[in-house]
């Protein structure tokens, strides 16, 4: 038989006008549509048992004709095509297929119930098969090369959407600059407003704080002998409140300034700082008997003095929740997690309930009585800070009673 060229196609496929099927054809459907040719019925309902569980429209063809008519109106993510057929054979109506435009790059695995032989394999793939089965079949095996061309039609269809969308939206992408422009102008303002909050706040809050805690100081030393003793208490509740109050603001002004700070990297002895700084705990408490454990060599990049304000926080946090364990114990060292080294500080203090640890990072959020462990609620909001400007992440664990082990990463990402 004489293969017909482009021009003759809608000829052959008016001959043959297989039925719709409404399932098939429904609109927004993610399903993609395996086209199933076989002159022999018995043949299609044997393929069609073998894919309906790839859960993809199944269309059967039973010639060449009928199979070209559904490529008229269908795309096809792949096509199961019998070799031997009456009037116009597999490699005649493949030949027709990678005629047309629509569908020269329809992936086509033929079926025969001939002995395989090279001359049919070499014919098969010379008018673009990727693949050339013998009957019988095997089940599983037909259903995983058929799975492949499925999933990978989809990730085009996937693509070719997003590529429209990016087209669609060129005028709203300029918008969205535009918008990005005015929004950076924006937070420039309201850094210059934070910049002169935080100037009013260093200064004018301060100084009343300061005359508070001088004039009670003044109270207490000249008149300490005409107070009673709930007088005296009084003022130095007062006292208290106000340098409670300075730290606060110190505080809340030192994690603001993390936002704006510029991040400069260089390599670092973690446990170096970290030595240097629990000296300094015990230079301030001599008395105190904590036990220390440092893995020697610890390094890591990222900025000296953020992370030396993280690793401080974290630190005084297991020194202060240890200080009514008798025999007090921290730790430093790493850990590799899921193939990424690891920091943790750990003590076996008052440690937290598990079901409050949301709340551990949150600004002025705190799980102990200030009675039992004085603090502003802003070390761990802080930590939380510097570690994500540093690409990482931060997590606690901890039980009542038994001491907590803080975690933190050190990514790649800066800001």
């Amino acid at each position: 038989m004489v293969i017909p060229v482009n021009s003759e196609i809608s000829q052959v496929v008016d001959q043959a006008a297989p039925p719709l099927m409404a399932a098939e054809s429904q609109a927004n459907d993610d399903r993609v549509n395996i086209l199933l040719v076989d002159d022999q019925p018995a043949n299609l309902l044997a393929l069609e048992a073998m894919l309906q569980g790839l859960g993809q429209n199944l269309i059967k063809a039973e010639s060449g004709r009928e199979a070209l008519k559904w490529l008229l109106t269908h795309e096809f993510a792949v096509i199961l095509l019998d070799v031997k057929m009456p009037e116009m054979d597999g490699f005649e109506t493949a030949t027709l297929i990678h005629q047309r435009d629509k569908s020269r790059h329809t992936p086509i695995i033929f079926l025969t119930a001939a002995e395989k032989s090279e001359t049919q394999a070499v014919r098969g793939y010379a008018v673009g098969a990727v693949d050339y089965l013998v009957k019988p079949v095997v089940p599983e095996f037909v259903r995983s090369k058929v799975s492949v061309f499925v999933e990978l039609a989809k990730k085009t269809e996937l693509l070719r959407r997003q590529t429209r969308l990016l087209q669609e939206s060129e005028q709203e992408a300029r918008e969205l600059a535009a918008a990005r422009a005015d929004l950076v102008r924006d937070l420039e303002h309201k850094n210059r407003e934070l910049e002169s909050f935080s100037y009013a706040v260093s200064h004018d809050l301060r100084a009343p704080l300061r005359r508070i805690e001088s004039f009670a100081r003044a109270l207490t030393e000249s008149q300490a002998d005409q107070l009673d003793p709930t007088g005296v208490r009084f003022l130095d509740r007062i006292r208290e409140a106000s340098q409670q109050m300075s730290q606060l603001i110190d505080d809340v002004l030192h994690l603001s300034r993390l936002t704006r700070a510029e991040l400069r990297d260089q390599e670092l002895d973690l446990s170096a700082i970290v030595s240097m700084i629990l000296d300094r705990f015990k230079e301030a408490e001599p008395e105190r008997p904590v036990e220390v454990k440092i893995r020697p060599g610890v390094t890591a990049t990222g900025d000296a003095q953020l992370l030396q304000v993280a690793l401080h926080n974290l630190l005084e946090n297991a020194w202060k929740f240890t200080g009514k364990q008798p025999a007090a114990r921290i730790e430093f060292g790493v850990t590799n997690i899921g193939g990424e080294p690891t920091f943790f500080v750990r003590d076996n203090g008052a440690g937290f309930d598990m079901s409050y640890v949301e709340r551990l990072f949150g600004p002025f959020q705190r799980l102990h009585l200030t009675s039992e462990f004085p603090g502003t609620g802003i070390g761990l909001a802080t930590v939380q800070r510097i570690i994500h400007r540093h690409g990482g992440r931060v997590w606690a664990e901890g039980t009542v009673g038994q001491g907590a082990t803080f975690h933190f990463t050190i990514g790649r990402s800066r800001s």
